[in-house]
């Protein structure tokens, strides 16, 4: 699928545009909506690692560690976060042009690694997930996955992360027609569920793809212990505490916990 067809819900002159959001009043909760990077360290335990590998096929002396990795996330491009390495260490300064060739050959051989390491990779859940998922799964609450890598991957990680059977959709990069973040693909899933915005709650392990979820009209909520105001990981949270907070998050006019 290329595209995904505009919803009512998406338009500004829609309901939740109201000046009085205190009046909102969500509908049950009908769905939850995790992007990849909220179900697990993906881009630590998964991405980096990658990047690591691509450096040592251009033998480049340059490997990330965790917490450097974490502290490069605060730019939001990946070729920017090489560029930024490199310029660090002064490798291929001389010229921008140069610069730029080579971190778009060190990106492009990270990408053509980047199923074998993912396949390979051993990935813990976020605590209380699966915990989590299951009360969904019981309380008859849809469990949806968002992601920009490809179904390759994408589908065996989660299936490694929550388990089988727990989740009733998963749309990648190969749903949308694009390796890029946009809405497109919790666009797709709330299709999917034929449930809206309002009725729904996302989960995502960035601000930036925070912002993505709030674009698209859902209320949101960051898991990333580095992130303040946003939640460390799922420990004791139930789907009766996801109904309370996303009534809470759109009687609050932001519908985001960590904006």
């Amino acid at each position: 699928m290329s595209s995904i067809p505009d919803r009512a819900w998406r338009a500004g002159r829609f309901w939740w545009d109201s000046s009085r959001p205190s009046e909102v009043v969500p509908q049950p909760l009908s769905a939850v909506i995790f992007d990849l990077d909220a179900l697990a360290d993906v881009e630590g335990g998964g991405h980096r690692l990658a990047f690591n590998a691509a450096f040592a096929a251009h033998r480049l002396n340059v490997k990330w560690s965790p917490a450097r990795y974490r502290k490069l996330l605060a730019l939001p491009d990946e070729r920017q976060r090489v560029a930024a390495e490199l310029r660090a260490r002064g490798i291929c300064t001389e010229c921008d042009v140069l610069l730029k060739v080579l971190v778009d050959e060190i990106c492009t051989t990270k990408s053509m690694m980047i199923d074998e390491v993912m396949l390979a990779a051993d990935l813990d859940p976020r605590a209380g997930l699966v915990e989590l998922i299951n009360d969904a799964f019981t309380a008859g609450v849809a469990v949806g996955v968002v992601s920009v890598g490809r179904r390759q991957w994408v589908e065996p990680l989660v299936r490694q992360v929550v388990g089988d059977g727990l989740v009733q959709t998963i749309v990648t990069a190969d749903d949308v027609g694009k390796s890029t973040p946009s809405g497109d693909a919790y666009r797709l899933a709330l299709a999917e569920f034929g449930a809206h915005p309002r009725d729904s709650l996302a989960f995502t392990g960035s601000q930036a793809a925070l912002r993505i979820a709030l674009g698209v009209g859902l209320a949101g909520v960051v898991v990333d212990a580095d992130v303040v105001g946003a939640r460390a990981d799922y420990d004791g949270l139930r789907i009766a505490d996801c109904q309370r907070l996303q009534g809470q998050l759109w009687a609050s006019g932001n519908r985001s916990a960590a904006a």
